[in-house]
């Protein structure tokens, strides 16, 4: 999955939809993950990062990823 292009990110977790003038928050893990998708990594891609540079269980971050993007998709970011 991929963040829609016309989405504005900051590196401090700020996200902006200009489509809807809705703006949303994240926290500073979020931010870097809102940050690789853009760039266009996979989502294994961004995984093995998350991984390698964060204390999390793979069954713990296949949670919260799952969580993440049923976010992004209810406040309409991605482009499916």
């Amino acid at each position: 999955m991929k963040i829609k292009k016309n989405i504005a990110t900051s590196e401090n977790g700020f996200i902006f939809n200009p489509s809807t003038g809705d703006s949303f928050s994240s926290n500073p893990i979020g931010a870097e993950i809102l940050l690789f998708m853009k760039s266009g990594k996979t989502s294994l891609e961004i995984k093995e990062i998350i991984l390698e540079n964060y204390e999390v269980e793979p069954a713990q971050l296949e949670r919260d990823w799952e969580d993440w993007l049923l976010q992004l998709k209810d406040a309409n970011l991605l482009d499916l």
